[in-house]
C-alpha cells in the first residue's frame, strides 16, 4: 500500500501536477495539505475521473485538507474538537483498515506570537485527540504538513535556525510529546542521511539548486503499522515541474494487505 503526504499550496493551481503525480505513482492514498480551496470548489470530478474517491474540508484562500484515495474511505471525521470552525486543519478517515489523520499544523508565524502558543496548544489537543480516538496498537498513520523539522539533520542550517517557529525547543518538545504515545517517523526509520527535505522556500533565491531546505513534511505511524513499512521516499522531482508548490510529497510503502 502505497500512502503519501502533498502540501500543494492551492490545489486548484497545483491540480495538472497532482493528477499527473497520481497517475505516475499510482499512489493508493494521497494526503493533501493547504487546498485553499472553499468546499464548493472543491475539483471532486477531476479525480473521479482518475478514479479515485475524495473527501475534504476547506475554506476559501486559506489552510485546507483533503484525503484522495483509490479504495473506500470510511470514518470520515473533521477538525479537533472545539477547534475554530474556520481551520480546516484536520480530516481523519478510514481506508482499508488503517485509520488515517491528515494535519496541517499551524506555522506559529513567530515565537512571541498568540499564533505560536495556538501552534503549541494545537499538538497538545492533538495528542488528546489520539488518546481519545485510538490505542498504539491499532494501525494509526499520522501523516501531513506537521510544521517542524525534528532534528538538527532536517534543516540545511540548524546553529542559524534554531529557534525560528518550525525548529524551536518548544516545538520539538511538543511533537515529541505526540510521538511518544506511540508514532514512528516512517522516513527515518529507512534513512538517516541527512539533506533530505521536503520544502525549499519560494522566497530564498535558487533555495532548492543549493537544496536550504527543511523537512516539514512527514508520515508517522504506529508500531504495528511502522513493522511493515517497506520504504518511505521525497518525491524531490516536483520541485521542477511548472508551477511548483514549495513542497514535494512525501512517500511511504507498505506491505498491508487491501
Amino acid at each position: 500500500m502505497k500512502v503519501a503526504s502533498y502540501n500543494v499550496n492551492s490545489l486548484r493551481a497545483r491540480l495538472p501536477v497532482v493528477l499527473q503525480w497520481l497517475a505516475d505513482s499510482q499512489a493508493d492514498v494521497l494526503c493533501v495539505q493547504e487546498t485553499k480551496v472553499q468546499d464548493s470548489d472543491f475539483p471532486t470530478g477531476a479525480f473521479d475521473q482518475i478514479g479515485y474517491n475524495c473527501v475534504f474540508r476547506g475554506q476559501k484562500s486559506y489552510n485546507g485538507v483533503a484525503i484522495l484515495s483509490k479504495h473506500p474511505i470510511e470514518h470520515v471525521e473533521y477538525g479537533l474538537p472545539e477547534e475554530p470552525k474556520d481551520q480546516a486543519r484536520l480530516i481523519g478517515a478510514r481506508i482499508a483498515g488503517i485509520n488515517i489523520v491528515n494535519t496541517y499544523v499551524p506555522q506559529g508565524e513567530a515565537p512571541d506570537s498568540e499564533k505560536f502558543q495556538y501552534k503549541l496548544q494545537w499538538f497538545t489537543r492533538l495528542l488528546d485527540y489520539f488518546r481519545r480516538s485510538f490505542k498504539p496498537a491499532d494501525a494509526v498513520l499520522w501523516l501531513g504538513d506537521l510544521n517542524v523539522a525534528p532534528t538538527p539533520i532536517d534543516v540545511y542550517d540548524p546553529k542559524t535556525l534554531l529557534g525560528h517557529v518550525c525548529f524551536h525547543p518548544a516545538v520539538h518538545e511538543a511533537l515529541s510529546h505526540v510521538m511518544t504515545w506511540g508514532f514512528v517517523d516512517v522516513f527515518r526509520k529507512h534513512c538517516d542521511k541527512p539533506g533530505e527535505y521536503t520544502f525549499w522556500d519560494y522566497r530564498m533565491p535558487n533555495a532548492f539548486a543549493r537544496n536550504l531546505g527543511w523537512r516539514l513534511d512527514h508520515v508517522m505511524a504506529t508500531v504495528p503499522l511502522a513493522d511493515k513499512s517497506t520504504g518511505c521516499t521525497i518525491a524531490k522531482e516536483l520541485r521542477r515541474a511548472e508551477r511548483p508548490s514549495d513542497h514535494v510529497p512525501i512517500v511511504a510503502d507498505f506491505n498491508w494487505k487491501i
